[in-house]
């Protein structure tokens, strides 16, 4: 019988199931982390110290609980973050621990009852400094308690949902060093241990050119009405995604006046802090604001695609921030960009380059086709499995 079949069984019968519903304070103890100043952490030690942040805020040569133990955020804007912590840690002044009394309750089961309040905690914050839990909303939630051996069978399931989508998570990650180490093979012309490999031949490609970027492309001088604009096609700054993953939907979209217009093809980089690496090539025509650089291909040798590649490529981040103006909200410099040396092979060799970096992009990136996709539609199976698992009538 495959998981979903179980699954089904499962919520069928705990809808007769007896069940208890307890404070979670009577069958769980809710301790408080120790604080550790932030100035001693370290970047690499044993332990992570996880405190109000969804991350760990450094790491530390001591722990002082163990694995296997659920954190929930106490302040900070994650506020009510549920995390599951599969190694010793330490637990800062910030994070509330939760370890369940499992002759009642098992801590597996009470960490995705938990997981799946989470955006209820969230909803529970409170002050206007910084947010904060507090530790009565934990104290007094009620949770169900069916007999150990329905959780046990419940947290088997909702485990190897988890485990599918960690699979793909891991897959993913694998993809993207193998995207990022062939984009360096291929685009590496300077120092030839890529950009060859079209010839087989070592030394620098006797017909690769190099120009400015400025010689191969130029801003957008184009505008578009606003009334044209929606949540698809307007891109500000804060809808490009960053470490090049493309955009999302805006949630702002100009009412008046007219924008930066871009066209299929065109490459939009976020121009502010450029290391955080946002850029995007166009599937359609829309706008931008002053914020996001729209660089449009005006040399006919030069596929927009393969310049996409290069302009994603770390090296051309490093130079931005190299010639970037501001310490705290680094702006790049629109002249030194133009000034971008690109490397410029044939086109049926650009080409060779697209197809294979493209399949890479389109896997790793793709939300309708690639594993981003995949992962989805996993984590909307186990989250719609969770909440049927975990739906215990209540007593009248």
């Amino acid at each position: 019988m495959d998981m979903q079949n179980k699954a089904k069984k499962l919520i069928e019968m705990i809808q007769t199931a007896p069940v208890e519903w307890k404070p979670l304070g009577e069958v769980a103890s809710i301790g408080k982390g120790k604080q550790l100043n932030k100035s001693i952490l370290r970047e690499k030690d044993k332990y992570p110290v996880i405190n109000g942040g969804i991350n760990p805020s450094g790491y530390w040569h001591e722990y002082n609980n163990e694995a296997g133990t659920i954190v929930i955020s106490q302040g900070g804007a994650s506020a009510g973050f549920v995390n599951w912590m599969d190694i010793p840690f330490f637990a800062g002044a910030h994070a509330y621990t939760i370890k369940a009394n499992e002759d009642k309750l098992l801590q597996r089961f009470a960490y995705y009852f938990l997981k799946m309040k989470q955006i209820t905690f969230m909803q529970c914050q409170y002050g206007a400094g910084i947010p904060a839990l507090a530790k009565s909303e934990l104290q007094n939630l009620l949770i169900p308690i069916p007999p150990l051996e329905t959780q046990q069978k419940i947290v088997k399931i909702l485990d190897k949902f988890t485990e599918m989508e960690a699979t793909l998570e891991a897959e993913l990650a694998l993809r993207k060093r193998q995207y990022q180490y062939y984009r360096d093979f291929l685009l590496d012309f300077d120092n030839q241990i890529g950009g060859g490999i079209a010839d087989g031949y070592k030394g620098r490609l006797k017909d690769v050119v190099w120009k400015t970027l400025g010689e191969i492309a130029e801003y957008s001088k184009d505008r578009i009405c606003s009334d044209k604009l929606n949540e698809h096609n307007y891109v500000g700054v804060d809808n490009l995604l960053q470490n090049r993953e493309g955009k999302k939907l805006s949630g702002y979209v100009p009412s008046e006046g007219k924008m930066t217009e871009y066209i299929v093809n065109d490459i939009l980089i976020g121009n502010i802090r450029p290391y955080l690496k946002k850029i995007w090539q166009a599937d359609c025509t829309g706008g931008t604001n002053g914020d996001v650089l729209v660089i449009r291909v005006t040399d006919e040798k030069v596929n927009p695609k393969y310049l996409y590649q290069v302009l994603a490529d770390d090296k051309f981040f490093a130079f931005n921030m190299k010639h970037a103006k501001g310490a705290k909200m680094p702006r790049g410099s629109k002249a030194a960009i133009m000034q971008y040396k690109i490397p410029i092979p044939p086109l049926p060799k650009q080409e060779k380059i697209v197809a294979i970096l493209d399949k890479f992009d389109t896997l790793t990136h793709s939300i309708s086709d690639g594993l981003p996709h995949e992962i989805a539609l996993r984590r909307k199976q186990y989250e719609y499995y969770r909440e049927q698992l975990l739906a215990f009538p209540k007593a009248a």
